[in-house]
């Protein structure tokens, strides 16, 4: 398997968002960063609590949960996308017209077709 960038991040604030996280969970961080890093020239952005995708200026997805044998990833859009398979859960950020869309994955193989287009969406400018 190719170094990916999380491997490649000397970053501490992302070393600790990621330590003590099982063989799994990571493997599945890896592929998810993997497809997004096929779509675009994306990076990490790390906080203490979750760790943001990010291209240009923009976070386009958030990190937000490890689970022992999961990964838990919000994205933002301006709109609801209710017909989909993918989305567990879509709420409205109180105050603002940005509404996440919780994504929840369990194997490499989550990240189909379906979710592979909004992650292409939510790289658009």
């Amino acid at each position: 398997m190719a170094t990916s960038i999380l491997d490649q991040s000397k970053d501490p604030v992302l070393k600790a968002f990621i330590a003590g996280k099982s063989d799994v969970t990571l493997g599945l961080l890896r592929h998810f960063i993997a497809q997004y890093t096929q779509l675009g020239d994306v990076y990490l952005y790390p906080t203490k609590s979750m760790a943001g995708i990010g291209i240009d200026d923009r976070r386009v997805a958030w990190i937000t949960q490890l689970g022992k044998n999961f990964v838990h990833i919000v994205f933002p859009f301006e709109k609801t996308y209710p017909d989909n398979l993918c989305f567990q859960k879509i709420a409205q950020v109180p105050g603002t017209q940005q509404f996440n869309h919780h994504f929840r994955m369990y194997l490499p193989e989550d990240v189909n077709e379906e979710v592979l287009q909004f992650m292409r969406l939510s790289l658009q400018p």
